[in-house]
C-alpha cells in the first residue's frame, strides 16, 4: 500500500451518521485487494485507510476514523475494539475480602456477527456457507493480519436477513476499528426517554472538558501520522443534538487546520421511532441551526436524506425505480445513502487524476454559496451489454437521478456549479459501435469518448452551467451483510438484464452496482433554504419550545441564525432571467 497520497480523516458524529458510515466503510473494505500481484485499482484506499501494527507485530489496515455516539449505542462492540487485545485476563481481582459478582448476559449477536467471531477464532464455517468454493483456510486463533482484519467474510456468500436484528450500526460492521476510533458520550443515553441528546444547544455544550480533550487527542493521533493531509470528511446527524456538536467540531477544525478541506455531509433518516409533535419541532430547529452553522464552518455543506423534506410535514420519501427499500428501516435507507456517498467522494480518492478536497469545494461553493445539493441514480440504469449513449438516450426528457438532499432540481436548467460522477460501468462500452456509414441513432452515439458523451448529455439539460465530471470503471462492490433491496430485473453486476429467472427460482444476488451522482449549487437551493427558514420562523420558540433554549442557544443567537439562513437563501436567488444579481442590488429592492 502506498503511503504517498493525500490523506483524509473521517469523523462520524451521531447514530444515523454511523449507520451510513458503517455501510460506507463496508463498501470500501469490499474493494480492497490484498494480493500484491493484483494491479492497484482506480481508488486509492490509503486516502481513508491507515496501515498499522499490533504489539504482536501483526499488520493492520483500519479506517482513519473518529466515530462519536452515545452511551448504549455499541451493544456487542467493544469501544476499544479487538485488534490490540493482548489476551490478558481483565477479570483478575486483587481484593482478598469477600465479594458478590453480578454478571449481566451480553446482548445476543445476530448470525452475521456470530460468523465473524468464528472466523476470528480460526474456526471453519459450515460448508453450506461456501456454496461456490471449497472451505477457506482460516488463520490460527488470535492472529490478526491484513488478510484477516478487513476481509473476514471475503469468501462468505451466504445471504443474511438481518432486518429484524439490526438495533445499532455495529450489528452489521464488517471491519475491525482502531482502538482510538470510537468515542462514547456518557452524559446522554442512546435508548430510553431520559437523558437524550435532543437539542442543538446540548450538543454545543458537549464540546468542552473531557469530550473536547478526548476528541483533540484522537485528532492529533490520526493527523500527525499523515504526510499530505488534504482535509476532513464529516458525517453529522442533522436532526438531533449532534448538529450542535458538529457545529463546534467543524468550527474547531476550521480554526486548527485552516486551509484543509472540510466537506460536511448532514445526515437525516426518513423517520424516527416514537416521534411526537414536540420532537418533530426540535428536529426542524436542529436542522435549521445545523444547516447555518455547519455551512459556515465547512468548505461546503451537503444534506443527505431520503426524506421528502427537512420540515415537519415532508412529502413521500425518495423512490428509485430499481430499489425496493423500507424507508422506515435505518439499515435500509442508510445503505442507499452510503452507495451514493461512495460515488460522491470519488473525486478526492482517486489514484490518478485526483482532485483535492479544496478544489472540489471551490468548484461548487462559489460566491459564498456553501450549501450544495446531491442527486443520484442508485443504481445507474444501464442495460447489460449496451453502451453509455444507449443508456442516456433512454432519458431524454428528464435526468435519471433522484434527489438525495430533499431538494428538487432547478426547472430553469441553471447551475452555478456541478460535479457529476459515473462509477461502475466496468465491462460496458462508453461509446457507440455504429457501423461506418450508418446514421447514429442520436448525437450521443457519434461522440468518441465517455467523457464527451456524459458532458454532452448533461449540457443538454444545463446548457450554460459550469460542469466537472469523472468516470470510474470500478463499481461499488456489495458484500454481506448489505441488504437485499434491489429489483429482480438487475443482473448480479447491477445492470438491467433481458434474461429473467424462471418463475420460482431465486433472483441473482447483486454483487456490485453502477452509480451516478451529481453535486450541484444552483437556484433550486434558494426555495429549499427559504422553506426551511419559513418553517422555523412560523412560531414563537419561547412559547412553543422553551426547553429547547434551556441549554442554549440564546434567543438572540437563534434569531441571528434565522437571519443568516434568510441571507443564505438569497445568495441562490435567480429571478433575473438567468443573470444572478448581486447582494447590493437585492438589498436595494428590499
Amino acid at each position: 500500500m502506498s503511503s504517498l497520497c493525500r490523506e483524509v480523516v473521517t469523523l462520524q458524529l451521531g447514530h444515523y451518521s454511523n449507520f451510513v458510515g458503517t455501510h460506507w466503510w463496508n463498501l470500501q473494505d469490499a474493494s480492497l485487494s490484498y494480493d500484491p500481484e493484483t494491479p492497484p485499482g482506480e481508488i486509492q484506499s490509503d486516502v481513508v485507510f491507515r496501515e498499522g501494527q499490533t504489539p504482536g507485530g501483526h499488520v493492520t489496515y483500519t479506517p482513519r476514523l473518529i466515530a462519536m455516539d452515545l452511551k448504549g449505542s455499541l451493544r456487542t462492540l467493544r469501544q476499544e475494539g479487538r485488534l490490540y487485545d493482548a489476551g490478558k485476563d481483565s477479570s483478575a481481582l486483587t481484593w482478598e475480602g469477600s465479594f458478590v459478582m453480578h454478571k449481566e448476559s451480553p446482548p445476543e449477536k445476530n448470525s452475521f456477527l456470530q460468523d465473524l467471531d468464528k472466523l476470528d477464532k480460526g474456526e471453519i464455517l459450515a460448508e453450506a456457507d461456501f456454496p461456490s468454493s471449497s472451505q477457506p483456510q482460516c488463520p490460527a486463533a488470535g492472529s490478526v493480519t491484513v488478510d484477516t482484519v478487513n476481509s473476514r467474510l471475503a469468501q462468505v456468500q451466504k445471504s443474511y436477513r438481518l432486518e429484524g436484528s439490526i438495533k445499532v450500526w455495529s450489528d452489521f460492521l464488517r471491519i475491525h476499528l482502531h482502538p482510538r476510533t470510537i468515542s462514547v458520550i456518557h452524559q446522554y443515553n442512546h435508548d430510553g426517554e431520559a437523558h437524550r441528546l435532543e437539542a442543538f444547544g446540548q450538543g454545543e455544550a458537549l464540546l468542552q472538558g473531557s469530550v473536547l480533550e478526548n476528541l483533540e487527542d484522537k485528532l492529533h493521533f490520526f493527523v500527525e501520522e499523515c504526510d499530505y493531509l488534504q482535509g476532513f470528511q464529516v458525517l453529522c446527524d442533522l436532526a438531533d443534538g449532534f448538529a450542535g456538536l458538529g457545529s463546534k467540531v467543524t468550527e474547531m477544525l476550521q480554526d486548527s487546520y485552516g486551509g484543509r478541506g472540510i466537506l460536511t455531509w448532514g445526515l437525516a433518516p426518513v423517520s424516527h421511532p416514537n416521534s411526537t409533535p414536540v420532537k418533530d419541532l426540535y428536529r426542524l430547529l436542529n436542522c435549521t441551526l445545523g444547516t447555518v452553522h455547519l455551512a459556515s464552518h465547512s468548505s461546503f455543506f451537503c444534506p443527505l436524506t431520503l426524506r421528502g423534506g427537512l420540515g415537519r410535514r415532508p412529502s413521500s420519501p425518495t423512490a428509485f425505480p430499481y430499489l425496493s427499500y423500507d424507508p422506515s428501516l435505518w439499515y435500509h435507507c442508510s445503505s442507499v445513502l452510503a452507495l451514493a456517498l461512495d460515488a460522491l467522494t470519488v473525486p478526492y480518492r482517486l489514484r490518478n487524476n485526483s482532485v483535492p478536497m479544496w478544489q472540489v469545494a471551490d468548484t461548487l461553493a462559489v460566491s459564498g454559496r456553501k450549501v450544495v445539493a446531491a442527486y443520484g441514480a442508485v443504481p445507474f440504469p444501464m442495460m447489460h451489454g449496451s453502451s453509455l449513449p444507449d443508456a442516456l438516450s433512454a432519458y431524454t426528457d428528464s435526468l435519471p437521478w433522484k434527489p438525495l438532499s430533499a431538494c428538487p432540481e432547478p426547472s430553469n436548467g441553471r447551475c452555478y456549479g456541478q460535479w457529476t460522477t459515473l462509477k461502475g460501468f466496468e465491462g460496458q462500452r462508453l461509446i457507440s459501435s455504429v457501423a461506418p456509414g450508418t446514421k447514429p441513432p442520436s448525437p450521443l452515439h457519434s461522440l468518441h469518448s465517455g467523457e464527451d458523451v456524459l458532458a454532452s448529455y448533461i449540457r443538454s439539460f444545463y446548457p450554460a452551467s459550469p460542469l466537472a465530471l469523472q468516470l470510474v470503471s470500478a463499481p461499488s462492490k456489495l458484500t454481506p451483510p448489505f441488504p437485499d433491496i434491489f429489483s429482480q430485473s438487475l443482473s448480479d453486476q447491477g445492470f438491467l438484464s433481458n434474461h429473467f429467472a424462471p418463475l420460482g427460482s431465486p433472483a441473482p444476488v447483486v454483487s456490485s452496482v453502477p452509480v451516478m451522482t451529481s453535486l450541484q449549487s444552483g437556484p433550486a437551493l434558494g426555495p429549499w433554504l427559504s422553506e426551511l427558514h419559513r418553517g422555523a420562523s412560523a412560531f414563537d420558540i419561547r412559547r412553543m419550545a422553551p426547553s429547547f433554549l434551556s441549554q442554549g442557544p440564546e434567543v438572540a443567537d437563534y434569531e441571528e441564525a434565522l437571519e443568516q439562513l434568510r441571507l443564505l437563501a438569497r445568495c441562490y436567488r435567480d429571478d433575473s432571467g438567468g443573470v444572478l444579481r448581486s447582494s447590493s442590488e437585492e438589498d436595494d429592492d428590499d
